[in-house]
This record gives C-alpha cells, sequence and structure tokens, in this order.
C-alpha cells in the first residue's frame, strides 16, 4: 500500500472492509470528477516519511485545488508552480527566524525526508472546490495517523497553524511531544501571530535537546 512500515502500523486499517468501501467512493469521485492531487499521490506524505522516522508533523486541512499545485505533501506545490501565499509567508517566517531563504520552489519533498511529516486532514479535493471532500470521511484515517504517531516514545514536533490544525491538538497527550501553534500563515492572518512564532528554530531546539537529529529546512534547488 505504502512501502515502509505505514503498510504494518495501519494493516488494520488498509485490511478494513471500511477503508475499502471508503475508497470505492474516492475512486467515484476521481472517475467523475477531475481531482487532486493525482491519484498515485494520495498517499504521497506516508510514502515519503515513515512512522519510525516521523520527527515532526505539519498539520494541513485540504489539498490546493488549483490544476497542477498539489501532490500529497501538505502546504506543498509541484516544481514549476507559483508560490501559493500561504508557503511564501512560510519562506518569510523561515527567512526571519533561520536565515534560511527559500524563494523559487515550493516542493517541500526534501523536509519530507529529513523527517517532516506533511500531514493534510482532507486528501483528496475537486479542483477548484476547496473542502469538497472534508464529509467523506478523511479525518477518520488522519486523526488515526496523529493518535498513533502521539504513541511514539520518542519525541514528536506537532506544528498547528491555525484553527483547523489546533483543532487536532486534543489527540495530542504525550508529553514526550512538543506542540507549536499559532495562526495560520495565509496573508488573512499571518500577521496575527504567524509572523514572529519561530516555529523552525523552537524544531531544532527541541529536537537538539532530545538527542535527535534537526531538521535541514534549506531546499536544495
Amino acid at each position: 500500500m505504502i512501502g515502509n512500515d505505514w503498510d504494518v502500523v495501519l494493516k488494520s486499517v488498509w485490511e478494513s472492509e471500511g477503508f475499502h468501501k471508503f475508497m470505492k467512493r474516492i475512486d467515484e469521485e476521481y472517475k467523475h470528477y477531475t481531482c487532486y492531487p493525482k491519484y498515485e499521490n494520495i498517499f504521497n506524505a506516508l510514502k515519503q516519511t515513515s512512522y519510525k522516522d516521523t520527527k515532526v508533523v505539519i498539520i494541513g486541512q485540504d489539498p490546493y485545488h488549483g490544476e497542477g499545485e498539489a501532490h500529497g505533501l501538505s502546504f506543498s506545490v509541484q516544481k514549476g508552480i507559483k508560490l501559493p501565499p500561504s508557503l511564501q509567508n512560510i519562506f518569510k517566517e523561515l527567512y526571519d527566524d533561520l536565515g534560511i531563504k527559500n524563494s523559487l520552489v515550493g516542493d517541500l519533498t526534501p523536509w519530507a525526508k529529513e523527517g517532516v511529516l506533511l500531514l493534510n486532514s482532507i486528501l483528496t479535493v475537486r479542483k477548484d472546490s476547496p473542502l469538497s471532500h472534508k464529509d467523506l470521511g478523511w479525518q477518520l484515517l488522519t486523526d488515526h495517523i496523529i493518535k498513533l504517531i502521539n504513541l511514539k516514545k520518542e519525541s514528536v514536533v506537532f506544528i498547528l497553524w491555525g484553527n483547523f490544525a489546533r483543532s487536532k491538538k486534543q489527540f495530542i497527550t504525550n508529553k514526550n511531544h512538543l506542540i507549536i501553534e499559532s495562526a495560520h500563515p495565509s496573508p488573512l492572518s499571518a500577521r496575527n501571530g504567524f509572523f514572529g512564532s519561530k516555529p523552525f528554530s523552537r524544531t531544532n531546539e527541541f529536537l537538539k535537546k532530545n538527542n535527535i537529529k534537526e531538521i535541514n529546512f534549506k531546499l536544495p534547488y
């Protein structure tokens, strides 16, 4: 299904009758509508970041709904796509926080390979229709994933931007973990607490304190 330890961690889900019925609904959506990301990229976040290697979780809401943007990683866009405003603000805060300048390419796959699980709560969307799949049932799966990561003995940083992501705080009860929460990086709210929140330096300080290799947030583009 995934190709790493998520196959084992989520085995009961993948093999359940309920999940098979759910995926039939997703298949129908992709058959009758243009949906994003590409079908083969729906579980890209899990494919790029194994359960064992997850050090940081950045929770998004649902995929970008424009053509060619989404590829299964929260806040990330494919190479060659103009940076969305929220990602521009994320890069601005990264520069202000750590002096790292990522400005041209919005593909965050290198972060995923560093151990940052870029998890949208809703993994699919219809073209040009934000939140169109919010009631299909994706959050049953992604909430379960958050709960499973909460069970890890190794310390994990959960980054919650905006009220939607912050609603997942209820699932993060393990005292080994760090929750970093602020306003969303959207232009509508970034100045209400996102800018200046220093999520990247706080993440690496926590990882270092717990003898975990820090994240290299510099994109190699």
